[in-house]
């Protein structure tokens, strides 16, 4: 397959993909455990098939695993833990999360009884899933065949605008506002780690310990702890 060939191809793949998602959590909006089964499919299997069809994908260098770098991530990712807790209940107290619980409920089906296990798994696994999508995926291939800045861009674009869908009803505007370009400033600082360790574990470690910081906030909100 010709470099423009898969250059349009992947795009294609990743638009379709976060506009899939976005009509699950938008309109048709299924418990949490089909919603997770549905974007296995779009998320890693879509690319694997790309992968066999298209070549190229180096999907193994994304795991290749080093110590020294783990454990900068590990340090790095207890800094963002501390940084979004702390945040929260310095700012916190100016902002409606009333909202947040009720459309998880509504939308999802998640509540304080499933929460423990939902936590978990957006946490450790749901992380892992998008990092390999986004940066393995989306910014590693685009960066061999698109460049390096069109990468950085277009990768974190989609990862921000993925989540548009999944907060619209979550927050007021001003707040929904403020963490699209965090998501996308967080995006392009994943995008960096990534690039300068050759794998995804760096990203996927800073990724983890804010969605731990950001459940455990769910915890205090759904009046668990």
């Amino acid at each position: 397959m010709k470099s423009s060939r898969k250059t349009v191809s992947l795009i294609a793949i990743i638009i379709l993909s976060c506009l899939a998602m976005s009509l699950v959590d938008a309109v048709i909006r299924p418990d949490y455990a089909v919603k997770s089964v549905i974007k296995i499919i779009l998320f890693l299997t879509l690319p694997i098939s790309y992968a066999r069809i298209a070549g190229g994908v180096p999907f193994r260098r994304l795991f290749a695993f080093e110590k020294k770098g783990f454990l900068k991530s590990l340090l790095l990712g207890f800094g963002v833990f501390t940084f979004i807790l702390s945040g929260y209940f310095l700012v916190g107290p100016l902002f409606d999360f009333t909202h947040v619980t009720g459309a998880l409920q509504k939308n999802m089906g998640v509540n304080a009884s499933n929460f423990v296990f939902v936590a978990l798994y957006i946490s450790i696994v749901n992380s892992l899933l998008e990092e390999f999508f986004f940066r393995g995926f989306a910014f590693f291939t685009l960066k061999e065949l698109a460049g390096r800045r069109f990468a950085y861009l277009f990768s974190a674009g989609a990862f921000a605008v993925y989540h548009i869908a999944i907060m619209t009803s979550w927050f007021s505007m001003g707040l929904f506002l403020l963490l699209i370009v965090s998501l996308v400033i967080a995006g392009l600082l994943f995008n960096w780690l990534n690039e300068r360790n050759g794998n995804i574990y760096t990203s996927w470690m800073v990724h983890m310990f804010a969605n731990l910081a950001i459940n455990t906030i769910g915890f205090i909100l759904f009046g668990i702890i």
